[in-house]
């Protein structure tokens, strides 16, 4: 799957396109425009993180920690966490502006090896699933007003999923200004669903309905192993913090807006996650949360009555908002590294026409629908943990490491060291945690993470490969070039 095409195929390639393109190509330059302003940032960021958890299934904190009071703690706690994670990959953002996120600052620190399995793991494990997922709670939600006695069809399921990411890993390929405002239009759907949960919950306790808020941390589970899981799973609920540094490269200003839009984006969730757990409670009893399977919902049958059915519909357009959030996000992840021949070179390519990374995008795509015909598909979620996990740590080392390595480069943002150290033995704790909870799931991890050292040395490492082999993937470049009409990225000022 990850095949080099040595410098000489990468050539002959870009030559080809150029010449097969040039007669129809009016673009005076080739690459990602800077369209991404700091409204966007904010839409994107908050759009990703704010998904089906907290609509679903916001009882990982309560069934660990036992009661209201702490619940609401810890989900203060994870946000806070979240933020001064975020507060570090913005400090990296804006020392080395360069899209591809977490890939860049560990390729900065570590070199090649060490990034390219970072990659590896956000190309085969965390963004196909993560989608794959996201697609099927999204057909699931979106299907079940018309279902209301049963489960809608597992078939009817599997084709609306793959559908919807048709849709929008086309509505991406062709204008990241459109992919944008459905951002914009996502989150402020979901926000308005949550704002209407959160008004119901504070009218509820207006009218004296506050009997789980009396003694609210009688019963709670102070130990440290409950504490440490629940915040495990709050802080999972955050997730997509990092995703808006995969952009840089299209980001307004990154310098300014890359910090601001994450500072703005955790203090917007955090503050909307603990508002709606408080509403949940006015209504919802600790044990009614427990049995739900989405809270939400259930939140609505007893409030709205008769038109309850809105709430499936609103979370499904959450979920579609964390979708075009990702593909957006880690199509630029998969871009930069296929530039930095981690990948095969086409993937690296942008269509001439539209601007947009094109093969990135209908990679992701591919990878997803594969994805969504596992059984297991929730399996592979938790095995996302241990991942991200791993990646969360490399990156926290690599910051502390570039502090030694490269004192001197510029740092318009300097965070105090103790918060990446502090930070690093955080990932760590939670890496131990994911092993011990998820042990299946992390040694499946562990064995795929593997299986992407020997296609490190045949794609990359192994740069003289027979004539035949790379003439067979130069033809193939450049039919698909053909096919999606796309070609190298140009250099230019920006790029140097």
């Amino acid at each position: 799957m990850v095949i080099q095409n040595g410098d000489a195929t990468r050539n002959r390639a870009a030559d080809a396109s150029s010449a097969s393109l040039a007669s129809s190509n009016n673009v005076t330059v080739v690459q990602l425009k800077k369209q991404i302003n700091l409204f966007h940032a904010v839409c994107i960021i908050v759009g990703i993180i704010i998904g089906s958890g907290i609509f679903v299934s916001p009882v990982g904190i309560l069934q660990n920690v036992k009661s209201v009071g702490m619940s609401c703690v810890m989900w203060a706690v994870c946000g806070v966490f979240s933020a001064l994670c975020a507060l570090c990959y913005a400090e990296l953002g804006v020392t080395i502006p360069e899209s591809g996120g977490e890939y860049t600052y560990i390729k900065r620190a570590f070199g090649d090896f060490p990034a390219f399995l970072a990659m590896w793991i956000n190309f085969i494990i965390i963004c196909p699933v993560c989608v794959a997922a996201s697609c099927l709670i999204f057909a699931t939600y979106i299907l079940r007003p018309f279902f209301l006695d049963c489960d809608p069809p597992v078939t009817s399921i599997r084709l609306i999923a793959a559908l919807v990411i048709v849709f929008l890993i086309l509505v991406n390929c062709v204008n990241v200004k459109w992919a944008t405002k459905i951002q914009v239009v996502i989150t402020a759907s979901k926000l308005l669903a949550l704002f209407l949960i959160i008004v119901i919950g504070f009218v509820s306790m207006g009218q004296g309905n506050v009997e789980n808020f009396n003694k609210a941390f009688d019963g709670s589970d102070f130990s440290a192993g409950a504490i440490a899981i629940s915040f495990y799973s709050g802080f999972w609920a955050f997730g997509g913090w990092s995703y808006l540094n995969f952009l840089t490269d299209e980001l307004i200003d990154p310098h300014r807006n890359l910090p601001l839009a994450i500072i703005i984006s955790m203090t917007i969730v955090t503050l909307v996650y603990l508002v709606a757990n408080i509403a949940y409670f006015s209504v919802l009893t600790p044990m009614e949360m427990l049995r739900s399977s989405a809270v939400a919902v259930t939140f609505a049958e007893q409030t709205v009555g008769v038109i309850a059915w809105i709430m499936p519909v609103l979370i499904a357009i959450s979920v579609m908002g964390s979708m075009n959030g990702t593909c957006l996000s880690m199509s630029r992840l998969f871009f930069v590294g296929a530039r930095n021949s981690h990948l095969p070179n086409i993937i690296s390519m942008i269509n001439y026409k539209y601007l947009t990374p094109a093969p990135s995008l209908l990679t992701i795509l591919i990878l997803t629908l594969v994805m969504q015909s596992f059984e297991e598909i929730f399996f592979l979620i938790e095995m996302m943990g241990f991942g991200f996990a791993i990646v969360l740590t490399c990156v926290f080392a690599g910051q502390i490491y570039l502090r030694f390595k490269e004192p001197d480069i510029p740092r318009p943002i300097k965070l105090p060291i103790i918060l990446p150290i502090f930070l690093l033995a955080v990932s760590l704790l939670i890496l131990v945690l994911t092993c011990i909870q998820k042990p299946a799931e992390s040694l499946l991890a562990v064995i795929l993470i593997l299986a992407g050292v020997p296609l490190y040395l045949i794609g990359v490492l192994w740069r003289s490969k027979p004539r035949e082999i790379s003439d067979l993937i130069h033809q193939v470049t450049c039919f698909i070039q053909k096919i999606l009409l796309v070609v190298p990225q140009e250099k230019s000022k920006e790029l140097k």
